[in-house]
């Protein structure tokens, strides 16, 4: 069955969270489609129904809550053998009521590392890994010198900075490990996320978490279990790109460059229609890179980003 003759499920789900930043999981009825698999919960859009009036409907029907804030988190394409699926995808971090199974399902909050615990339908991997990731991304910039990485970085775990991605091609590589092992305590005491970008044999010896690659690294990776860690992610510019690591099974993406920046003046900036346009096909979390700061994240979660890295905007925190 081609993928034009398959019949389109419209669904709207949500990621809701309590005021202990746990995730509410739903599971599915042994009878139905994925049954006994577990979900974010929703339902399906119906003709005409505008989406966030139908994630309001499905949440109270199935959870008994009226939501009373939401933003769009991811928006998922998927492909089964016998239909499609389109999830538009929501955070809802303030609502009325408490949520429980009014159809008999059984519910359950969980923390956001939890999530890796559970089994889920296939349409909700990329779905899983935008729940844990933030919605700022920190890559280092420049620096004087070891001290100056280090306190730049505090200052940017100071100023709630969850995800850092060091980035540092100027370092010989026994200075970038150094680097990276005096770096690593910092994070884990601030209860955030080290990445590297570099080469994917560094990374393994390193016993790195995330893994970020550029373009030409992200071209010649063969296989997604070539890196040991946990996190695998890359630099795309184009459409091509996008499907390159969508097929690879990575776990999110930048894209670059939404806006002008001085690092790459020559470099024709995609603007946010054309970073919609790729994000749209996208299905995977994707942040937006270029000239972006936190003035941006509004701009990018209604054009279905994850949010947005910068360099500059938080690297002088």
């Amino acid at each position: 069955m081609s993928k034009t003759e398959r019949r389109l499920i419209h669904v709207a789900a949500a990621v809701i969270l309590d005021g202990d930043q746990r995730i509410l999981l739903a599971r599915r009825p042994d009878d139905k489609h994925q049954g006994g698999l577990w979900e974010f919960p929703g339902g399906k859009v119906e003709a005409g129904e505008p989406v966030r009036d139908a994630l309001d409907r499905e949440l109270f029907e199935e959870l008994g809550i009226r939501v009373r804030s939401a933003r769009p988190l991811i928006q998922i394409p998927h492909h089964y053998a016998d239909k499609s699926v389109l999830l538009d995808v929501f955070v809802v971090d303030r609502f009325d009521g408490q949520a429980h199974g009014r159809e008999g399902q059984p519910v359950r909050w969980v923390s956001a590392q939890q999530l890796s615990d559970y089994s889920f339908p296939a349409a909700n991997r990329p779905i899983v890994a935008a729940a844990q990731l933030p919605a700022r991304m920190l890559i280092t910039g420049t620096a004087t010198d070891a001290a100056d990485y280090l306190a730049r970085t505090e200052r940017a775990l100071a100023c709630g900075l969850r995800w850092v991605m060091l980035r540092a091609p100027e370092l010989a590589e026994a200075d970038f490990c150094e680097l990276y092992r005096q770096l690593l305590p910092l994070c884990d005491a601030a209860g955030a996320t080290l990445g590297v970008n570099c080469d994917l044999a560094l990374a393994n010896r390193l016993g790195a978490q995330a893994l970020h690659l550029n373009r030409h690294r992200l071209a010649q990776l063969g296989t997604r279990d070539a890196f040991k860690g946990e996190w695998l992610s890359a630099s795309c510019h184009d459409a091509a790109e996008l499907a390159r690591a969508a097929e690879l099974q990575l776990d999110f993406v930048t894209l670059s460059p939404v806006a002008h920046t001085d690092s790459h003046p020559d470099t024709r900036p995609l603007g946010w229609q054309g970073f919609a346009d790729l994000c749209g096909e996208a299905t995977l979390p994707v942040y937006a890179l270029g000239g972006m700061g936190d003035k941006d994240l509004d701009a990018a979660w209604a054009r279905g980003a994850q949010g947005v890295a910068a360099i500059s905007e938080w690297w002088g925190c």
